[in-house]
């Protein structure tokens, strides 16, 4: 009985539940999808028993987490399978109603194989790397994940053998899985070594199956584009029978650039001092040499590097740079309207927010949600007018951002300091002076289901996921908690059950007012009113569970949701 507790905690159950909706409105057409998705459910669930309840013995000698988190593999690893699925059924339905190709299913179909392959591998080697230190060597959860395991290889073999004629093409799939899994071991290796106490395992779980996918996505796209436009993609993931846009290239580019370009100025410092006969004993003009390397080295790979790769993959006439500003001209009124509108905005919250913060006792937790509203003001407006501009802008913005925390990091003269103070203003018990991850989470959180739903997208409102569950939802369930709660969701959480009530309550309310104004524009509504409830509630009680960075999964989860 003391065990059960533990087992039966709200974040499993309400990550459950948004697995059982996905697995049961999967069309027998993705069978095999669905039976991975819930082996792979169970093979999660598994090690996370085993991980949370060996913790204390094995976990320090691996992996030094976020303090206060739970290990939250279970939640981490399903996110982006589910996702996976979710698309998979919207795209279905539009292929049954021949409104896209069955090559874009196909394409998406792999991309969740390497989406979930990723997670499969990962959890395959936490389940081993702990199942050496426990000493319970004969345990039941043990035995269990090595069922899952098998089985999920077993049905990706015989999905990819029923599916190809060619017997190769089958193998060169699974190797290609394969690399992917393996990718995804290394780079959690290196996330939670050098951030360390920055992420829960399910944090970090979520952020390098991303990243596997986002750069095997570059890598792949150059070869097809460099071999062939799709001799290469045969063999390769990510969509390539879909074309891509101007805007999302563009993205592409410049975000994985940013964020190769710490390593590349790592190695060219480790170069310099190698070379250098004479090194500064002064801490001044080595702190200049450095400053110096970094903006010689950063505007080499925004000038240089990226646009270079965009023209590669993509026919621009001009400098992707110079098609930006003539994007930005060709509606020159309304798109530099909503510039002017969101500098003005930024500028009177950002100055108004930092002074409160220094000066006024109010909780820093209600201090931050007033950036959430601030998201709604700035982004709504743009989704409904401007959707495509505002693709662009989460692109720039994410990229300021990656610009501004590597300067906050390495303390690059002359803004490094700067930047570090004004950032601490704002910080919670989730950042850490190493890293910094709030005012990512919220864009990502916004900006992730709008990219998401470019293409085809018959639910009106899944664009507005992240800005709804985070803008409204998460900041009312915060100030009404906060102001009223007095009912707890447990005896050591601070989540109240009016807050969830009241979160929950303000994203339908917002749903209501925002459908008909959709239905005025260029939306086709199609929405169940039931699904939507389905979503919003499950949303808010993993808001209300949750000890991971709920900016972060939130918004996938009821994205997921308003899919189906």
């Amino acid at each position: 009985m003391a065990s059960s507790p533990s087992f039966l905690t709200g974040e499993r159950a309400v990550a459950a539940l948004f697995i059982a909706r996905i697995v049961f409105s999967i069309p027998q057409s993705l069978l095999s999808e669905s039976l991975s998705l819930s082996l792979l459910s169970v093979l999660a669930l598994s090690v996370e028993i085993s991980v949370d309840a060996s913790s204390s013995v094995s976990l320090p000698h691996f992996f030094k987490t976020r303090p206060g988190a739970s290990s939250g593999i279970f939640l981490g690893a399903v996110t982006l399978p589910g996702l996976m699925v979710s698309k998979l059924i919207q795209v279905s339905r539009a292929v049954s109603l021949s409104q896209v190709g069955t090559e874009e299913l196909e394409n998406l179909q792999l991309l969740y194989w390497v989406t979930s392959a990723s997670c499969v591998t990962v959890l395959a080697y936490l389940c081993f790397i702990f199942y050496r230190q426990s000493d319970s060597k004969n345990c039941a959860t043990f035995r269990i994940s090595l069922s899952c395991i098998a089985l999920y290889c077993g049905v990706c073999c015989v999905s990819f053998a029923v599916k190809s004629h060619d017997g190769w093409y089958a193998v060169a799939i699974l190797l290609w899985l394969f690399f992917h899994g393996f990718a995804a071991v290394k780079l959690i290796q290196n996330i939670l070594h050098t951030f360390p106490a920055c992420a829960s395992i399910g944090e970090a779980l979520l952020v390098t199956v991303g990243l596997v996918i986002y750069f095997s996505d570059m890598l792949a796209c150059t070869a097809a584009k460099s071999h062939g436009y799709f001799t290469a993609s045969k063999l390769v993931t990510v969509p390539y029978g879909v074309q891509r846009s101007e805007v999302s290239i563009i993205i592409q580019g410049l975000i994985t650039g940013l964020l190769v370009f710490p390593m590349l100025f790592k190695s060219v410092l480790q170069i310099l001092e190698r070379v250098s006969s004479a090194p500064s004993r002064d801490r001044g003009d080595d702190q200049m040499r450095r400053s110096f390397v970094f903006y010689v080295s950063l505007v080499c790979v925004l000038v240089v590097a990226v646009p270079s790769w965009m023209q590669l993959v993509q026919d621009f006439h001009v400098h992707p740079f110079l098609w930006v500003l003539d994007f930005v001209l060709s509606e020159p009124l309304k798109r530099l309207s909503l510039c002017i509108y969101w500098l003005v905005v930024i500028y009177v919250s950002v100055i108004r927010f930092y002074n409160i913060s220094k000066s006024s006792k109010i909780e820093r937790i209600l201090l931050r949600k007033y950036y959430h509203l601030m998201a709604v003001l700035m982004f709504v407006p743009a989704l409904i007018l401007q959707p495509k501009f505002l693709d662009l802008a989460f692109g720039a913005a994410l990229a300021v951002f990656l610009i501004l925390e590597t300067i906050r990091i390495w303390r690059i003269w002359p803004l490094g300091q700067l930047v570090h103070q004004f950032m601490n203003a704002f910080t919670d018990h989730r950042d850490t002076d190493l890293l910094i991850v709030s005012h990512f989470s919220l864009l990502l959180g916004c900006a992730l289901p709008i990219w998401l739903s470019s293409g085809f997208s018959d639910r009106p409102l899944a664009p507005f996921a992240g800005i709804l569950s985070l803008g409204i939802g998460d900041t009312m369930a915060s100030v009404v908690g906060y102001k009223y709660g007095v009912l707890r969701w447990s005896k050591t959480g601070k989540k109240t059950i009016e807050g969830t009530a009241a979160g929950i309550t303000s994203v339908l309310a917002a749903c209501s007012i925002l459908l008909p104004l959709l239905a005025t524009s260029r939306y086709i509504l199609d929405q169940n009113w039931f699904s939507l409830l389905f979503a919003v509630t499950i949303s808010g009680l993993l808001e209300a569970y949750t000890a991971q960075l709920d900016n972060a999964f939130i918004p996938l989860v009821f994205y997921s949701l308003l899919c189906l």
